[in-house]
């Protein structure tokens, strides 16, 4: 089994991202695992967009939903790239086959008639 079979099965991940002076920045995030690679779905103008513009090279560790990592959790490198739209909506398709809030989000959205809210995706090949 390799690693990225073990990511999928959490329910969280900790996405280490790096600004321009090297420094590591964690993120917990929502994930879902597909043709290897591994998808996540955020805002445009997030802090992660903007330094994965920077450095796409970024580091997956099993966490909690605060972003804490267990000791002795596996880290996984990996090259990030950011998403056009087309590919950013099948992201999001897949994350919301794994997260019920997500879903539920979608659907209050079409009901309530609201825009829907722009974000982009994150492909991590590792």
């Amino acid at each position: 089994m390799t690693t990225l079979d073990e990511l999928a099965r959490e329910r969280y991940v900790s996405l280490t991202t790096y600004r321009k002076s090297g420094v590591g920045v964690p993120t917990p995030v929502w994930h879902a695992v597909d043709g290897g690679e591994l998808f996540i779905w955020t805002s445009p103008d997030s802090g992660k967009v903007k330094r994965i513009r920077n450095n796409g090279t970024v580091d997956l560790t099993p966490c909690d939903r605060r972003g804490r990592v267990a000791q002795g959790a596996p880290t996984v490198r990996g090259t990030a790239r950011l998403l056009n739209q087309a590919d950013t909506d099948e992201a999001r398709a897949l994350l919301a086959s794994k997260y019920f809030l997500v879903r539920v989000a979608e659907w209050a959205t079409k009901v309530l008639r609201r825009p829907k809210r722009r974000g982009i995706a994150i492909a991590v090949r590792c």
